[in-house]
C-alpha cells in the first residue's frame, strides 16, 4: 500500500484530508483506494468534529421556473408557489455558499411537500427524503430516497407504510426517521406514526396517538419524537397548542402535552436545539422565542423587517438557529441565522 499522499508524512496527509470541505468528499472518496479507506473510516469522521473541520449544512427545496404543463395540476396554476417544480440544495450559513444536489432516482422530480432528515448510519451522514406529492401527477407518494455525502449519490429507500399520508410530522431521533400523523388520500387527520431505520432500509410501525394530527411539526428533544400541534379531520385549519411525545427508549407515547406552543399557532415555525436536548426554538410575535424544559417562551432575538413573513426555522448548534423568510408572502427569501445574543446576519440565495 502506497502513501496516502507521496513525499508526505502520514500524519500530515491525514491533517490534509481532514479538510477538505463536504463539496469535494465524494471526489475525493475516488481519488484512490487509500483515500477511500481514509474517508469511510469512523476516525475519519471523528477526527474532523474533534478539529472542527465539520460545521452544520441546511438541505432546503428551492423552487425552479414554472413548468409549461403540470399534469392534472393546471387547475391550480393561479397558485404560483404550487406550479413550480422543486429541487434540493445546501447551504453552509456559515460562508453562505451554495450546492446543488443530484436529482432524486427516476428522473421524475422533488415531490411536492416532501418531507427532509439528516441521520448518522455507521459514523456517515445521509440525508433522507420521505413522501410528499408526485411532481407530475399531484397525487400522495410513498417514496424514500437516501443520499449518502460520501458516495455523492442517492439510493432508494423502503417506501412508506400506509396509508398514504400528506403534510406529516417528521424528525430524526437518532439513526431512525420518525414521521406521524398528516392527512390521507380522503383528507382524514391520521393518528397513526412509524419509524424509518435507515442503515437497516426498514419501517417500525409505532402505536398511534392520541389525537389526529394534520400538518403538524416533528421535533426531537433527546431521544423522544414529539409532534407538535396539527388538527383534526372536523377542525380543518385550527390548530391546537398541544403535543406528544414518543418516547424512543420506551418505545411508547406519553400524555398529551398543553400549551407545547400558542394556540392557534401553526407549529412548522418550531424547531429544537441540536445540542441542548431541552431547549426548543420558535418564531413569535417577530421574534426567535426560546422555551427550555417546562418554562414559558421567552424573547431572545428580533427577526429583521425584511425576513418577518418567516416560513420555517432551524436549530444549528450554539444557540444560532435559521431562518428562512421574506418581507412579505410571495417576496425574495434569504436564510438569517439568529442568536439568543441577538446578533444577526442575513445570506441570500443565489
Amino acid at each position: 500500500m502506497g502513501d496516502l499522499i507521496p513525499g508526505l508524512p502520514e500524519e500530515v496527509a491525514q491533517e490534509c484530508l481532514v479538510r477538505v470541505g463536504f463539496r469535494q468528499l465524494p471526489a475525493a472518496r475516488r481519488t484512490s483506494r487509500q483515500w477511500k479507506a481514509e474517508v469511510e473510516s469512523p476516525l475519519y469522521g471523528r477526527l474532523r468534529r474533534a478539529n472542527g473541520h465539520t460545521r452544520p449544512i441546511l438541505a432546503l427545496a428551492q423552487a425552479l421556473p414554472p413548468l409549461a404543463a403540470s399534469g392534472p395540476a393546471h387547475k391550480y396554476a393561479a397558485s404560483a408557489a404550487l406550479s413550480n417544480s422543486y429541487r434540493l440544495v445546501l447551504h453552509d450559513p456559515v460562508d453562505g455558499g451554495w450546492a446543488t444536489l443530484p436529482p432524486l432516482p427516476g428522473g421524475r422530480g422533488l415531490p411536492l411537500f416532501c418531507q427532509l432528515a439528516a441521520v448518522s448510519c455507521s459514523e456517515r451522514r445521509k440525508l433522507v427524503v420521505l413522501g410528499g406529492w408526485d411532481p407530475e401527477t399531484w397525487v400522495p407518494t410513498d417514496t424514500v430516497h437516501v443520499y449518502d455525502f460520501l458516495d455523492g449519490a442517492w439510493r432508494s429507500g423502503a417506501p412508506m407504510p400506509g396509508p398514504r399520508r400528506s403534510f406529516f410530522a417528521c424528525a430524526a431521533v437518532g439513526g431512525r426517521v420518525f414521521v406521524g400523523g398528516g392527512h390521507d388520500e380522503e383528507k382524514n387527520a391520521l393518528r397513526s406514526a412509524a419509524a424509518y431505520d435507515a442503515e437497516a432500509n426498514a419501517w417500525a410501525a409505532l402505536p398511534d396517538m392520541a389525537l389526529q394530527r394534520d400538518e403538524a411539526r416533528g421535533v426531537c428533544l433527546g431521544a423522544r419524537f414529539v409532534v407538535v400541534g396539527g388538527y383534526p379531520t372536523e377542525a380543518q385549519g385550527r390548530f391546537t397548542g398541544t403535543g406528544e411525545a414518543f418516547d424512543t427508549d420506551v418505545w411508547a407515547w406519553g400524555p398529551v402535552l398543553d400549551r407545547v406552543v400558542d394556540e392557534g399557532a401553526c407549529p412548522r415555525t418550531c424547531c429544537t436545539a441540536p445540542s441542548a436536548a431541552g431547549a426548543m426554538y420558535m418564531l413569535r410575535h417577530g421574534h426567535l422565542a426560546v422555551r427550555d424544559g417546562d418554562n414559558e417562551w421567552r424573547s431572545v432575538a428580533p427577526i429583521p423587517k425584511d425576513g418577518r413573513a418567516a416560513m420555517v426555522v432551524v436549530a444549528i448548534e450554539d444557540g444560532h438557529v435559521a431562518a428562512i423568510g421574506a418581507g412579505h408572502h410571495g417576496g425574495e427569501q434569504a436564510v438569517y441565522v439568529l442568536s439568543k445574543d441577538t446578533e444577526t446576519n442575513g445570506a441570500s440565495p443565489s
